[in-house]
């Protein structure tokens, strides 16, 4: 199945700029050591793949999931082969003890590369869950930095997200403190960032939920109101990998917005994935009428639809990589625009941050509404309301 076609596009965002830099990329790399933090997910194995098949030094990538490390290496083997330098995996959680015994004892990278998040707007539906994205998306941040930092990495990147710019949810809103962190960091150690688009059947994502849905003979159900940019999981790589080996300190790489990068609806990626694999749409009006059908339909060459207007907490109604404050450079790249940063961040307010978040988490206490009035002090423009419908309500 052709991803490109399905999001509207032809070709390929960021053809120019790797060509035009392929052979400075190819030097830096076979150079150098890398070790890619979440790496076995799409976008973070994506990034391992565009390291492997340049012939790195060393490259070491650690997962929380063991399965997706088993298949990353699968896939690397069936896809690339082998290389001269070292690439092994770890199966270990970046918050953990095991993780800081690894790095003290193997903790000499030149590169390293933070992809691991979490990263739905679901996830903050509870105030657990919300906590552990506090976790994963600003503290393992901020502690992998200070471990990059004493072993005197040459680099750090991390991925931020398009929802960090004026953001309406919290998974938005904690990548917006994460780079706030990351910028008091940027004074001793050098970090480049990336903004971008949904990844076209990522994990977890609605598209891959599509797959999912098809093989368990189940209805499409998607939004017919919310538009979206969408880039391929090679170009996430891509970007990421540009962002890590190019970016300047405090640099954010994002998609340039062309004629190429098109908004498309969930709904109309729908359509046509049904139509690419075979099957006439066929329009629902409610959930039960689509879970029904589901059993019949598809005998038919027809698959059920249930497309509906969006009203959960968090969607916001347009997509933006910048905000009217930041300084752009649209100019060194053709495909790939820059953010450039001063080092802005409070010192008090990132530590008082912190300490009422580990007070929180010593009691075993907290609530969702004291983690917001929390989010609020670093981001008193943030424009979030809590409709109290998550997605886990709906189909």
């Amino acid at each position: 199945m052709n991803t490109l076609k399905l999001i509207g596009r032809e070709k390929e965002l960021f053809v120019e700029d790797i060509s035009s830099h392929e052979k400075e990329l190819l030097e830096i790399i076979h150079l150098s050591s890398f070790l890619v933090l979440g790496g076995a997910g799409s976008i973070g194995s994506a990034v391992v793949k565009e390291i492997f098949k340049r012939q790195p030094k060393k490259l070491h990538v650690v997962d929380i999931s063991e399965n997706n490390l088993t298949e990353l290496v699968r896939d690397i083997r069936s896809s690339f082969g082998y290389i001269d330098g070292e690439f092994k995996s770890y199966a270990l959680d970046i918050g953990s003890i095991e993780y800081d015994a690894f790095i003290k004892a193997d903790g000499k990278y030149d590169y390293v590369l933070n992809l691991s998040a979490l990263k739905h707007v679901r996830s903050e539906k509870d105030p657990f869950t919300l906590m552990r994205m506090v976790d994963v998306n600003i503290f393992n941040t901020d502690k992998t930095l200070a471990q990059s930092i004493k072993n005197k990495t040459k680099k750090y990147f991390c991925v931020s997200t398009d929802k960090a710019a004026n953001p309406v949810n919290m998974m938005g809103a904690s990548k917006r403190i994460m780079e706030m962190f990351v910028h008091r960091k940027s004074l001793s150690i050098e970090v480049s960032m990336a903004r971008f688009a949904n990844v076209a059947f990522s994990d977890g994502s609605l598209l891959h939920g599509f797959n999912q849905r098809i093989e368990k003979q189940q209805p499409i159900v998607a939004p017919n109101d919310v538009k979206r940019y969408f880039v391929t999981p090679k170009e996430s790589g891509e970007l990421c990998l540009m962002s890590c080996i190019f970016g300047e300190n405090r640099d954010i790489f994002f998609p340039k917005l062309t004629p190429e990068l098109n908004l498309i609806s969930f709904a109309d990626i729908a359509l046509k994935y049904l139509q690419a694999k075979g099957y006439e749409p066929y329009l629902c009006e409610n959930e039960d009428e689509a879970r029904r059908l589901a059993k019949t339909l598809p005998k038919e060459g027809k698959w059920p639809c249930l497309f509906t207007r969006s009203d959960t907490t968090g969607e916001k109604d347009f997509e933006e990589f910048f905000t009217d404050s930041e300084r752009l450079d649209m100019q060194k790249y053709t495909k790939l625009g820059l953010i450039k940063n001063e080092a802005l961040f409070k010192e008090a307010k990132l530590n008082e941050f912190e300490i009422n978040m580990k007070i929180f988490q010593e009691n075993l206490e907290w609530s969702k509404e004291d983690m917001v009035k929390e989010f609020f002090k670093l981001l008193p423009n943030f424009d979030y309301e809590d409709k109290k419908k998550y997605l886990d309500e709906k189909m």
